[in-house]
């Protein structure tokens, strides 16, 4: 088992602590519900730090960078980030992440889960660049700041004008006199920050209470995995190992927007144009429940008595208070109108189509 520099604090509150990525993490502190609440009213803090950093350097580092994802990197200037994916030659997704350009690279925030496996894909797959890739993952800290508030939480503990930051832009910066790379990014939907630093367990709990300080004329609440996913969920947003892996591809997630098929070679390119000649087989697509129940990963979708696709993630959605799901199904199988039906351990449950994302931000 691993620990991130904050697992003391965590047990500190008392949070439910769960095995997840080779990491002992916080699912709650107080109720999903309750930390869910908080980031879209007001402001919660994540530890984040299990993610992965992965650095890319050298002369051919965006020749290297364009190779493996999908996304245009050349578009990126220093101080820029943007969301990508990295595919196999048949398509399928090995993971999806962050891009930022330093001055002197590229930073790869990858997920946890498929941090080694990623890390090994990016080096068995340098030709002729001359790159150099090393994974940072264990040195850094990461903290996830995100809600309406979060803003009016850091800005006194950052040494610049933190509301100069657009989405998906960063600074290199300071926080309590501690160098840190800090993003307007996060995977809520809300106003959020990412703050990537590397410094001893000291620091790095000195950082979380002093933002927890800050935080409680707002107050701020400590959130967990839990709240995590069902934020990410709202705003019909990937979890890698539900909604996408190696057997998706880009374009049936609903990711076309971050393919470019008209930039130049990228590994997967060649089998998405064909998937996009050939026309989608499947799409993931929102619905919510009619009947009382919770949706869950693998439960099959019926439409008239023959299966038509499968769930990849649900929840009882703190925000709408109604059950609600991603799912993939058949092209032209159901219309908005269709009513279906998602089979629960036996229980068939009635569901309908519903626009992504379920809530407007």
């Amino acid at each position: 088992m691993k620990y991130t520099k904050l697992n003391k604090i965590h047990k500190q509150f008392n949070a439910k602590l769960v095995e997840f990525a080779g990491f002992e993490m916080p699912v709650y502190y107080t109720s999903i519900v309750e930390e869910h609440l908080a980031v879209r009213n007001s402001v919660g803090i994540f530890d984040v730090s299990h993610m992965g950093e992965i650095f890319i350097t050298g002369s051919d580092a965006l020749q290297f960078v364009q190779k493996i994802t999908v996304n245009d990197a050349s578009k990126l200037v220093t101080g820029k980030a943007q969301y990508s994916a990295m595919c196999y030659e048949d398509g399928g997704i090995v993971d999806d992440l962050l891009v930022y350009k330093l001055e002197d690279g590229f930073m790869m925030v990858v997920n946890a889960s498929n941090k080694d496996k990623d890390f090994e894909w990016m080096k068995s797959n340098v030709n002729e660049e001359q790159v150099e890739i090393i994974d940072k993952s264990d040195d850094y800290t990461l903290i996830a700041v995100q809600g309406p508030k979060s803003a009016e939480t850091l800005k006194s503990l950052i040494d610049f004008d933190i509301n100069e930051l657009k989405f998906y832009t960063f600074k290199t910066g300071k926080i309590l006199d501690t160098p840190a790379i800090i993003s307007r990014t996060g995977y809520t939907g809300e106003l959020g920050y990412e703050i990537y630093f590397e410094s001893d367990e000291s620091t790095a709990q000195n950082i979380w209470n002093a933002i927890l300080e800050k935080g409680k004329e707002f107050n701020i609440k400590c959130c967990g995995l839990g709240a995590r996913d069902s934020l990410r969920l709202e705003m019909g947003y990937c979890l890698y190992g539900n909604d996408i892996n190696e057997t998706t591809n880009p374009l049936e997630a609903g990711l076309g927007w971050i393919t470019k098929l008209d930039k130049n070679y990228f590994i997967g390119k060649d089998a998405l144009l064909k998937i996009k000649q050939e026309g989608l087989k499947r799409q993931l697509r929102g619905f919510e429940l009619l009947d009382r129940g919770i949706p869950r990963h693998e439960n099959e979708i019926f439409f008239e008595g023959r299966k038509i696709g499968f769930v990849t993630s649900g929840t009882q959605s703190p925000s709408l208070n109604k059950p609600i799901g991603l799912g993939y199904f058949e092209v032209n199988s159901v219309t908005d109108e269709s009513i279906f039906e998602i089979d629960n351990r036996g229980k068939k449950l009635k569901a309908k189509l519903t626009k992504v994302p379920f809530i407007q931000k």
